[in-house]
């Protein structure tokens, strides 16, 4: 863990919710106080990520987890999904503060994550680790729910893409869970806006989830994915092979004027 204290010494705990835009988004200005532990196994798993975070989180986020001005946001009320998703995630802790968090192997191992989430779940209620059943969602729905929500930024494929002052990653990932997916939406990492139940209920989650799983093995039908980059430039490209074609058969059995 030494080698971790001196990484999160530089970000730590940042990659929660990465200046001070979109800290407001993570962490409300009065949170709602967490319900306290109700078990002994409970309160000591809280002190371990209490440990855990003094030790390698606190020279950004101050012990006290309030966080320090054009250093880190505070972590009071930003809740046990916002810690979760960007500790399994491995996009805390950043190497720089100022990088955007991208997906990495995690640098703690599930034990210590679930400590962590645990303590700073007790800072505050923020939005909890969602519960996603993929079994529950309808492909077609998500599709819809996604373009709606999502490919604006995602592609409809979920290939990911280009936006200003970012980069939204592609989500066509094995590795990406339905939780995480979940908690991304709910949370709203960096640039991305986070959408509360009203906006998309738990049940467009498991659509939006089961939709973005199914882009990690699409199916095919036409024998030449092409990127999956959509209809609209995939047809574009079917016609100029096909008009590339129909010009070389063109050539090919034409006639020419004598010479």
């Amino acid at each position: 863990m030494g080698v971790l204290a001196v990484v999160c010494g530089a970000g730590a705990v940042y990659g929660f919710a990465v200046g001070p835009a979109t800290a407001q988004k993570a962490a409300s200005v009065n949170p709602k106080p967490a319900p306290p532990p109700t078990s002994a196994a409970q309160r000591q798993q809280i002190e371990r990520g209490r440990s855990l975070f003094v030790d390698g989180c606190s020279s950004c986020h101050g012990n006290d987890a309030k966080g320090k001005p054009n250093v880190a946001p505070t972590l009071v009320g930003a809740g046990a999904a916002a810690a979760d998703f960007y500790l399994s995630t491995g996009r805390m802790p950043l190497s720089n503060p100022t990088d955007e968090p991208t997906r990495s192997p995690p640098a703690y191992n599930r034990q210590d994550i679930d400590a962590l989430v645990a303590y700073v779940g007790s800072l505050g209620a923020g939005p909890a680790i969602p519960h996603v059943d993929i079994g529950q969602g309808q492909i077609n729905t998500g599709l819809t729910s996604f373009t709606l929500h999502c490919a604006g930024c995602h592609q409809v494929g979920a290939a990911g893409g280009i936006v200003t002052g970012g980069v939204a990653p592609a989500l066509n990932n094995e590795d990406i869970t339905p939780t995480q997916i979940g908690e991304a939406i709910r949370v709203g990492p960096f640039l991305m806006p986070n959408f509360n139940a009203q906006q998309i209920s738990d049940a467009d989650i498991a659509d939006i989830a089961r939709y973005i799983r199914s882009t990690s093995t699409p199916d095919d039908r036409g024998g030449w994915g092409i990127g999956h980059i959509g209809p609209i430039p995939e047809g574009m490209i079917a016609w100029f092979l096909a008009a590339g074609a129909l010009l070389l058969i063109a050539r090919l059995i034409g006639e020419r004027e004598p010479e």
